[in-house]
């Protein structure tokens, strides 16, 4: 005997994704299901960004086409935090990402997909993970005046002057 438990959404399972139960979906019990997900990501899963922190707020819905195609039509939108470029202070960065499209396109998957399971997490991160930008300036910290003994900072907009100019200008002479 085989008993089946549907869950329509099962919230961060050990922290680690968000798997949306497609059952009654691909059946056609249901016309769509309902997505509205909070989430902050652990240290683990920032490893290897920018990022100090970063939260999701995930909401959306997901339906299926007449071709028996899923759809995803998500909007997610939250605050990266990320050391600022000049003085390392955390800074708010927020963004807002929409997600629109058949989940075969969005996988890049040519072939149909045939699951009653879907975990959005990776599709959720790969996104963030493109919204990430070069860098990021703290309030203030653009005004800020960078010198010390015998030091100061040169942006592009500045000339200098090098100091082979000077032997430049002897060979010339010559």
């Amino acid at each position: 005997m085989v008993i089946a438990i549907t869950l329509k959404i099962i919230y961060n399972i050990a922290g680690e994704f968000m798997i949306i139960d497609l059952t009654r979906l691909n059946n056609d019990i249901e016309k769509n299901i309902d997505v509205n997900i909070d989430y902050t990501f652990n240290k683990d899963e920032l490893e290897g960004t920018d990022l100090l922190d970063c939260n999701a707020s995930i909401k959306g819905v997901i339906t299926k086409n007449s071709l028996k195609e899923i759809i995803l039509d998500l909007s997610v939108s939250g605050m990266m935090i990320m050391p600022c470029a000049i003085t390392l202070k955390p800074t708010n960065y927020p963004y807002s990402i929409e997600i629109k499209g058949t989940l075969s396109e969005i996988l890049n998957k040519n072939e149909e997909i045939f699951t009653n399971t879907l975990d959005i997490f990776p599709i959720i991160w790969e996104n963030i993970l493109m919204e990430i930008p070069m860098r990021v300036v703290s309030e203030g910290a653009e005004d800020l005046e960078i010198k010390g003994d015998g030091w100061k900072l040169v942006t592009d907009d500045e000339e200098t002057s090098s100091p082979l100019a000077e032997l430049e200008d002897l060979l010339k002479d010559r």
